[in-house]
């Protein structure tokens, strides 16, 4: 078995995992008017921002100055790693596989104009790459015996998530801190808003009337172990990953399949490689994102693989905005947050059920759940699909 035994998260809604756990119960949005990025639509548009400045976040982590994703990421990351209680590699062989979709462009997009015209510029232009910020992270905390970084739109963190555990279970590593991060940057939000599919209100996801995804940013990891590891240093665990699936349906650079082919085959490996029915999954955290297309073809999914006993669901980007590659590790640190509570954290702003599938999010908070295996759903651009399964310990 692969064992989580540390969490670290930050998002919209905290800066870490109590804060956001926090924002969970009280049904706080951290989606808002923008702040800290400088953009010709800031007074037009809403986004789940981190609410950090970067010289704050230098600061508070009390390091050298990095660019917007490495910052979130050196956060999030040091915080799983002080709840697994890891100061050193303790002999035991030590990964770290992050996950972003713009890398450092959130400062690099800056320098830009310096750069193409030959004038002098920061060593900010160098942090463009993706990977760069895994390096700069790992780096800090001494990680060494592999390093790598996975970029699969909207999935990436899953995937990362996903080979975590894998290089586990082949017994490559005896331990992996896990997940992703990105900045929100103009590229990205003049992007999305190219596409269509922004909404300049709070999203709805799987209302009737959604209009589009609200963008986010943030970084969450997970620190992976082995049964000898956790056995070895009499360690306590959060949860066990028991299934994962990725799946791509290779129907549309951007859009999902009407038919959900992607998702649905996810979702069923996940299943097949925890070894489980799909009666035994007591809550999904849905994808999500508000999007008409997205939206639909998750819950056509959904209905392909439950059939009529669909299982409790909802999209917590309500609460942090679509954080991109960051949004699979995100969403599955809420998922493990769920189990702990045994707390279903609703879908907001779901006024209207889609009237194709007449499928429903939970809308209020749900307590008293047996939450003994939970899916978390992450589709991607490119037709990306992932799904996992965490269980209780």
């Amino acid at each position: 078995m692969v064992f989580v035994t540390g969490i670290g998260i930050v998002s919209a809604i905290g800066k870490n995992a109590n804060e956001t756990l926090s924002s969970l119960k009280e049904l706080r949005t951290g989606i808002g008017a923008i702040k800290q990025l400088h953009t010709v639509h800031k007074s037009t548009m809403v986004a789940g921002e981190v609410k950090l400045s970067n010289e704050e976040l230098t600061c508070f982590l009390k390091t050298k100055s990095y660019d917007r994703t490495t910052l979130l990421s050196l956060m999030a990351a040091q915080e799983a790693l002080q709840q697994a209680n890891i100061k050193t590699n303790s002999g035991h062989k030590t990964g770290f596989v992050s996950a972003s979709s713009v890398g450092g462009m959130c400062r690099s997009e800056k320098e830009y104009q310096n750069f193409i015209e030959g004038k002098p510029y920061t060593r900010f232009i160098d942090t463009h790459y993706t990977g760069v910020h895994a390096q700069e992270v790992a780096k800090h905390f001494g990680i060494t015996d592999y390093v790598t970084t996975i970029s699969t739109a909207c999935s990436s963190s899953a995937n990362a998530i996903m080979l975590g555990a894998r290089l586990i279970k082949n017994k490559i590593l005896d331990r992996v801190v896990v997940g992703g991060a990105d900045a929100l940057c103009c590229f990205t939000l003049n992007g999305f808003n190219s596409l269509m599919i922004l909404d300049k209100e709070w999203c709805k996801p799987f209302d009737h009337n959604r209009r589009g995804l609200n963008l986010g940013e943030g970084a969450a990891y997970l620190v992976l172990e082995s049964e000898e590891v956790v056995m070895q240093e009499n360690k306590k665990t959060l949860a066990v990953i028991s299934g994962y699936g990725n799946a791509n349906d290779a129907y549309h650079q951007t859009a999902s399949s009407p038919q959900g082919v992607g998702a649905t085959r996810a979702m069923q490996q996940a299943l097949v490689s925890a070894k489980l029915q799909p009666k035994d999954i007591r809550y999904i955290n849905a994808h999500g994102t508000g999007t008409a297309n997205n939206d639909l073809s998750e819950a056509t999914a959904i209905k392909n693989v439950f059939g009529e006993s669909i299982p409790k669901f909802s999209s917590t980007k309500s609460y942090t905005g679509h954080t991109l590659a960051a949004a699979a590790s995100i969403e599955a640190v809420v998922s493990i947050l769920s189990m702990k509570e045994k707390s279903i954290f609703p879908n907001l702003n779901c006024i209207e059920p889609m009237q194709e599938t007449n499928l429903f999010p939970e809308t209020t908070l749900q307590h008293n759940q047996e939450l003994t295996h939970v899916l978390s759903n992450s589709f991607g651009f490119g037709g990306n699909c992932s799904s996992l399964i965490f269980s209780k310990k």
